[in-house]
């Protein structure tokens, strides 16, 4: 039997102000989030990127090809109703930092993950008066207490929409700091994808590439790109 997909029946997918944000209407239909909220996005650059994804699709919707338009989703139907749990879950990557778990060997390892990553923990405790520890080895090391809390005040500030990137950009890397750099323009979204992928690239480097790894890679790669992207299109941020 075949699966059930939904087909286009619009012609034209258009942006109108509605209320302090921006409706997406198929036809003359506003669209509405899997949750029947209505999809109203925080800016109008938002609003037409998501348009745009609609306005590609082909006969058969592929929600596939619409990121912009899932993210949105997310930060309506998710973030907002759960939006402490969302930003606790993403303030406690701080404690774990990938940044701050170093390679105890071979040497060559721990020189490429100290001059990639120390420079973003000393900005970290500079910009964001966040010092991290590191250790070597995967056991815990704990972090200072006024650290956890200044990381966490950053995630906290964030409105709903930019947090449901924030939420990618963390998670696909598995470092806030990295999340955080990223979010305010200390790196850009492929060097920090590139300082998230030292131990891998390492073992890549050493045993080669597998095809499936290869394929999981870049499609993370592509997620943490367009994360940087909707981010930026929220609009600014405090």
């Amino acid at each position: 039997m075949n699966g059930w997909a939904a087909r286009r029946f619009w012609t034209d997918a258009i942006v109108r102000p509605e209320g302090d944000g921006f409706a997406v209407l198929l036809d003359a239909r506003p669209l509405r989030t899997p949750q029947k909220a209505p999809l109203i996005l925080p800016t109008q650059a938002l609003a037409r990127e998501v348009a745009a994804e609609w306005q590609a699709q082909g006969a058969v919707v592929d929600p596939a090809g619409m990121p912009f338009t899932r993210t949105a989703n997310s930060a309506i139907d998710t973030v907002t109703p759960r939006f402490g749990a969302v930003a606790g879950m993403l303030a406690a990557y701080a404690a774990t930092d990938l940044l701050c778990y170093r390679a105890e060997g071979p040497a060559p390892l721990v020189a490429r993950q100290a001059a990639a990553w120390d420079p973003l923990l000393d900005w970290s405790a500079t910009a964001l008066a966040a010092p991290l520890v590191t250790t070597a080895g995967v056991m815990h090391v704990a972090q200072p207490d006024s650290s956890l809390a200044a990381l966490a005040a950053e995630v906290h500030a964030l409105a709903p929409f930019p947090l449901a990137a924030l939420h990618d950009l963390v998670c696909l890397s598995g470092s806030l700091v990295l999340a955080l750099a990223v979010a305010r323009g200390r790196l850009t979204a492929p060097a920090a994808w590139s300082l998230s992928r030292i131990d891998e690239d390492w073992q890549i480097a050493l045993w080669g590439d597998d095809e499936d790894a290869a394929e999981t890679a870049a499609f993370r790669r592509a997620a943490f790109l367009q994360a940087d992207r909707f981010y930026a299109l929220c609009g600014p941020h405090p």
